[in-house]
Parts: structure tokens; sequence; C-alpha cells
């Protein structure tokens, strides 16, 4: 990165390989603490897998990963996933009401989420108390993304992972959304690391912006590195040469 920052999420020489594909391909850099890093590239880059290696959803066969500067294997797995939330495009819900879907990170935990917590969670997401108590069914898919980036504030989480959340929603939902993980990168200090495909997008949310092609990282820096690329794959893949 071009600024000395605290790293949220640090990789050194990390690969990781699916029986005898190699999927992530030594990438080392980092995710600077409380800021927005867009993570770019086709189809096919690693960047779900980057994901998976960042919660432990999977282990890297080589290289090293450090969450808030202590490496992801000091962590236990309930400690890891309450700091590192993950929201992804789908935004599954289960069958029943709001308050239902915002208290299951608790109720796997044998814990139970108090309604004002829950008030205060969907106010967070811009949604109006009258909604603890609706069924998720009869929400439109812009709330329900809502619902579910609030379901994952639950464990108050240092760093979130947005796995393409406004892809399947209309211009005034993503922009909504865009909005709201704006406003809680800055009232929490949450470390938002997010993919997207939309480059309009990450140049306008992101303050860092990765590039991975092929599982490697190509380029990284200031999102402004979008309208300005030094690498000659990144120039063409900003000029749409790859999907």
């Amino acid at each position: 990165m071009t600024r000395n920052n605290k790293a949220a999420l640090q990789f050194n020489h990390v690969s990781y390989s699916d029986q005898d594909l190699t999927i992530i391909k030594n990438i080392t850099g980092v995710f600077p603490d409380g800021k927005i890093t867009t993570l770019v590239g086709p189809s096919g880059a690693g960047k779900t897998t980057l994901f998976r290696l960042c919660n432990g959803l999977i282990s890297p066969d080589s290289g090293e990963i450090a969450v808030n500067g202590k490496d992801i294997n000091s962590y236990e797995p309930t400690e890891l996933r309450r700091t590192v939330g993950l929201a992804l495009q789908s935004a599954t819900m289960l069958r029943g009401s709001v308050l239902k879907n915002l208290a299951m990170p608790l109720t796997l935990q044998g814990e139970k989420l108090p309604e004002d917590e829950a008030k205060r969670l969907l106010e967070d997401v811009s949604l109006g108390e009258e909604y603890l108590h609706r069924n998720v069914k009869d929400l439109s898919g812009g709330q329900r993304q809502k619902v579910s980036i609030a379901r994952t504030l639950v464990n108050k989480p240092k760093i979130l992972l947005l796995d393409e959340i406004t892809s399947s929603l209309d211009r005034v939902s993503k922009q909504d959304i865009e909005e709201l993980i704006t406003n809680i990168n800055k009232k929490y200090h949450v470390t938002i690391v997010w993919i997207t495909h939309n480059l309009d997008q990450a140049l306008s949310i992101g303050d860092y912006t990765w590039v991975m092609m092929n599982g490697e990282l190509i380029e990284s820096g200031d999102s402004s590195l979008l309208n300005n690329p030094q690498n000659d794959l990144v120039k063409r893949f900003v000029k749409g040469e790859f999907e």
C-alpha cells in the first residue's frame, strides 16, 4: 500500500491449491485497518477463495496470514468468525421473522438477542423497528441484503468481508447499500474488504484497491490506480478486455 497504515489483514507469500489446481499464488499484501478496500479482477481470479482464507474456512498451503497483527492460526474458530464477518450476494435467510434471522449468530452460540439490540442493528442499516417482526419472505432484495448485513454485525466484527453484495440489486438499492456500508465503516471503524465487478463502484467506494488476476495480486494501492494503472494487464482489464 502507498501509506503506512496498520494492517487489519496481512498476507505474506500465501498460496493455496485445490487438488492439482493452484488458485492463490504467492500473494503478499495488506488490507489497511479501518479502511474500505475494494477487490476486483476477472471471474476466476481467486477473490472468493481469498475471502475463505481470511475467515479460516480454508487454510493456505504455504505462507502466513495475520488478522489484526495475530497469526490466524492463533484464533479459536469461534473467535475468528466473530472478528471477521462475511456477507454474500445471496443474502440467504432463515424462514420466519427478521428478528429470528438477526438472532441466528447468537442462537448458534446458545444466546439470545435482546430486541433493543435488534432494533439498533436495524437502525444501523436504515431499516425501522417496524421490520423486526416482519416475515423475510415479504422483503425486497435490497431489504434482505440489509438484514444480512445487520446479522453480520451481531458479533461486532472488526473486519467485514463483502462478496458482490450489490450485484443483483437495482440502482437505487445499490446506492443505498453503498451508503450504509460507508456509514458503518466510519461509525464503527470496521475494516471493509469488498469484492465487486463494478469498477465505478470500486473507485467511488474504495480507499484502496487490490486487482487480482489468475490467482495473483497484480497491482494494489489507492483506488485511483483504476484511473491510471501501471501494470499492462490491469490496463487491459480496466478497458474491459477480460471478463
